[in-house]
């Protein structure tokens, strides 16, 4: 049981929804956008969120759209895990959300709420990043598309008010040879203890990771690393994992020294999978 009272609220416009939620701030409301919901309910129950107004998002068009459109892949925010997994039209996507949560739980998760949850794995935002993806936002200043690159710093970057829609992403990348390598400390569903996705675009590698720190990332430096077919595949594997953007994470999934010695393998595994190492 959610431990406080709160107004519920299902705008069928994304204007509906900015406008409704600056009127339930003025009024000191502290309004929250709404998708699938399991993070709310899970924060709410551990009195670890609060709000006084639930803006659900479900009903607006926009947000349920899932469809390729003039050469590029449109994906609204409350479109469930399940629906991406199912409809497969980006399969690096599609294997990268079958992996998150049980298919029970995927099934309520929606693709805006994995992207912008607190839960700092966010693996979703992984396939999406290699892609050089763009992310649809509604605010008070009207409805933006920007590349997911400018507002993604280690969460996505949203100031108060505003709303994932959509994210896009070119036809071209949706078809290029990928890979995607999860390991987990013990289940095969479970929080990930690295989590990599990767495309290959014209011989070079885009690859971003997941659980290695403390925040989703792809590095321009370690793509070019791993790019650099001058030095022997040990070499740029072990370079790549010297020059990791933060420290490696030390945690009860695992220590830092064996996340290193993982991502190793990982790394090795992901270079064999697209034809870099022989």
């Amino acid at each position: 049981m959610i431990p406080f009272n709160f107004e519920y609220y299902k705008p069928e416009t994304v204007e509906e929804a900015v406008n409704l939620f600056n009127k339930l701030k003025i009024i000191g409301k502290k309004p929250m956008y709404y998708g699938g919901g399991t993070e709310f309910i899970s924060m709410a129950r551990t009195h670890n969120i609060y709000t006084e107004a639930v803006i659900d998002i479900k009903a607006i068009p926009e947000c349920n759209i899932y469809q390729l459109q003039n050469n590029e892949l449109i994906i609204g925010s409350a479109i469930t895990l399940t629906n991406i997994a199912e409809l497969n039209l980006f399969p690096l996507l599609s294997l990268a959300v079958k992996r998150i949560a049980d298919h029970t739980i995927q099934g309520k998760i929606t693709l805006g709420g994995n992207l912008a949850g607190t839960i700092i794995y966010r693996e979703a935002v992984l396939p999406l990043m290699v892609a050089d993806s763009e992310v649809v936002i509604a605010g008070t200043d009207g409805i933006k598309k920007i590349p997911l690159r400018d507002v993604f710093d280690r969460r996505i970057q949203l100031n108060e008010g505003e709303m994932i829609i959509q994210t896009v992403t070119n036809n071209q990348f949706l078809s290029m040879p990928y890979i995607h390598v999860k390991r987990t400390k013990n289940e095969k569903i479970d929080y990930p203890l690295i989590t990599m996705a990767g495309l290959k675009n014209n011989n070079r590698i885009s690859i971003a990771f997941s659980g290695v720190c403390e925040y989703p990332f792809r590095s321009s430096l370690i793509e070019d690393i791993l790019n650099d077919n001058s030095v022997s595949v040990n070499e740029k594997i072990n370079k790549a994992i010297n020059n990791m953007p933060d420290q490696i994470l030390n945690d009860l999934s695992g220590s830092s020294e064996y996340r290193k010695f993982m991502l190793h393998t990982m790394l090795y595994e992901a270079l064999s999978e697209l034809g870099v190492v022989s």
